[in-house]
């Protein structure tokens, strides 16, 4: 199968900023999906958006750092659609802060669901997808897995395990399984408010004020690797603003 109509799509995260922006991309180009993040009402607008528009979508709360809750996003796939084509792994927490901070408990969430989260969406879908012969893995890291600054020390280690876990997992995947990551730069979300640190969120926000640039922009590096004949694999994708140094 090459193209998107048609292809059933799980997305995490998917009630504002990136994962809502992909959402509405795939539904737009024909993808029948299956919905998730923790927000109940966002997702249930959402749906009804794309199903007003004559998309296909249906929704369930979701928390990645849940395993039972990947599993019923995975389940409510087979059981509406009758199969799974991609599960694009999107959700993901940044509460940045000088590591001197201590927010141990942010620490411990972002490792819950940025690094978590992805090995259960793996977990879920991974055996359905050697079961059919075919899937498509694609993750959401960041620009902080290839550069690392200050204040954001725990961040950016997630997203470079996020990395390494999807690059073994694409090693791994054989000629029929396909996996890619997608690393946005500053894009036009609430990721600044994440910061219980005043100043750090103070500076992020300024950040992409200036910079950033709309999530339909990381939506649309998602459609160009579904989109792919199966014997294409676009493995990793950055994308930050032009101005982002």
């Amino acid at each position: 199968m090459s193209g998107i109509d048609g292809k059933v799509v799980a997305i995490t995260g998917a009630s504002s900023g990136i994962g809502e922006a992909t959402a509405l991309l795939l539904a737009e180009r024909g993808a029948r999906l299956v919905l998730g993040a923790r927000r109940s009402e966002r997702l249930a607008e959402l749906t009804a958006r794309i199903e007003k528009a004559g998309g296909e979508a249906v929704h369930v709360r979701t928390d990645v750092a849940r395993a039972q809750d990947l599993r019923a996003l995975v389940a409510l796939a087979v059981e509406r659609f009758g199969r799974l084509d991609v599960l694009v792994g999107n959700a993901g927490v940044g509460m940045v802060s000088p590591l001197d901070d201590l927010r141990v408990e942010e620490w411990d969430r972002m490792v819950d669901v940025n690094i978590k989260g992805l090995l259960h969406g793996v977990a879920a879908a991974l055996p359905l997808f050697r079961a059919q012969g075919s899937g498509h893995f694609v993750t959401t890291a960041s620009t902080a897995a290839y550069r690392v600054v200050p204040d954001m020390a725990v961040y950016a280690g997630t997203k470079c395990a996020v990395r390494a876990i999807c690059e073994g997992l694409r090693q791994e995947a054989g000629e029929s399984l396909r996996v890619t990551t997608v690393s946005p730069g500053v894009i036009a979300t609430g990721f600044a408010e994440a910061s219980t640190n005043p100043v750090v969120r103070a500076r992020l926000t300024e950040m992409r004020d200036r910079v950033a640039i709309a999530p339909g922009a990381i939506a649309r590096a998602v459609a160009f690797a579904v989109e792919q004949p199966a014997d294409v694999d676009v493995n990793e994708i950055v994308v930050r603003p032009t101005a982002q140094a």
